[in-house]
């Protein structure tokens, strides 16, 4: 068996989108034509419709031995397939088909040249920081999971009564629409859009960001990584909801715990070489995808 016959690689598409299914088919017949083993998820073979593959359950076994996952869609897209891939311990490699677009490493424009770094191994693989979470009410497990961009308590539809703590010591009470606890990547997703700042990848910590909250302070907060974060919904409010990178949700009943701590896996990210692509510096990607006025920067005056 050639050394290019024994490297598999998933692939997965957002089928909703006929522009990620023509883009799946372009990167499947780049794979198999450079001597690579290809996966597909059952769900989206029919989809594709392309030959020469194996098609897999859509579960987390799905990525287990695969060099590299390449994820065809936007955010959400990759998010769940983060969910098949971080199990298996797999990077994966996102190419951008929606809007922002902030975990992608190519774009589909640059999409031939991203799949033939893959077949060359021109790529580094660099380790995110994940989020684990549990909810309790009265010694009652109601959620244990985990969330690469942030976890989020949030109102069902009157206003939350909840109690902030840090590594169990009270914060603040808030009356508030919701709370939400983040990555560093995920401080570009929903804790952005709720006034929180943004934090470079590399660095390690935990943001708490309240969302409308009614107090005097109500600041977004950045702690360690190995701090714990809490907020309890207190026992007179009314139902809320746990959401997990805005896919999984539980129920959240007056009087229940939510811990957050650091994940204990990562996930995974494919960084391409030499592409064109959002692989380029977080600065950079920053001004790509807000559209940041940088006119008039001149650099560093050299001698």
């Amino acid at each position: 068996m050639s050394r290019a016959a024994s490297r598999t690689v998933l692939v997965t598409a957002h089928t909703g989108r006929e522009a990620a299914v023509e883009s799946a088919r372009l990167v499947i017949g780049r794979l198999v034509a450079a001597g690579l083993s290809v996966r597909v998820l059952d769900g989206e073979a029919a989809d594709i419709g392309c030959g020469g593959v194996d098609v897999v359950p859509a579960e987390p076994g799905a990525a287990k031995d695969a060099e590299v996952m390449i994820v065809l869609g936007g955010d959400g897209s990759l998010l769940r397939s983060a969910e098949l891939a971080r199990p298996a311990g797999t990077p994966l490699l996102g190419v951008n088909l929606g809007h922002v677009g902030f975990l992608a490493e190519a774009e589909v424009a640059d999409l031939a040249a991203a799949v033939d770094s893959v077949v060359a191994g021109r790529y580094d693989v660099e380790e995110r920081m994940t989020i684990d979470v549990l909810a309790r009410q009265n010694g009652r497990v109601i959620a244990d999971t985990w969330a690469l961009n942030e976890v989020t308590v949030e109102k069902r539809e009157r206003m939350l009564e909840v109690v902030a703590e840090i590594d169990g010591r009270p914060l603040s009470r808030w009356g508030c629409d919701g709370v939400i606890c983040a990555t560093p990547t995920g401080s570009t997703a929903y804790a952005f859009s709720a006034g929180g700042p943004v934090v470079w990848p590399e660095v390690e910590a935990l943001l708490m960001v309240p969302i409308s909250a009614h107090a005097l302070f109500a600041r977004p907060l950045v702690v360690s990584p190995r701090s714990t974060l809490a907020v309890e919904i207190l026992p007179d409010t009314p139902v809320g909801v746990l959401w997990c990178d805005g896919r999984r949700h539980f129920d959240l009943p007056a009087g229940t715990r939510v811990e957050v701590r650091r994940g204990s896996e990562p996930v995974r990210l494919a960084r391409l070489h030499g592409v064109e692509s959002t692989g380029a510096p977080f600065t950079d990607r920053l001004v790509a995808k807000f559209e940041l006025p940088v006119q008039g920067w001149r650099g560093r005056v050299r001698p």
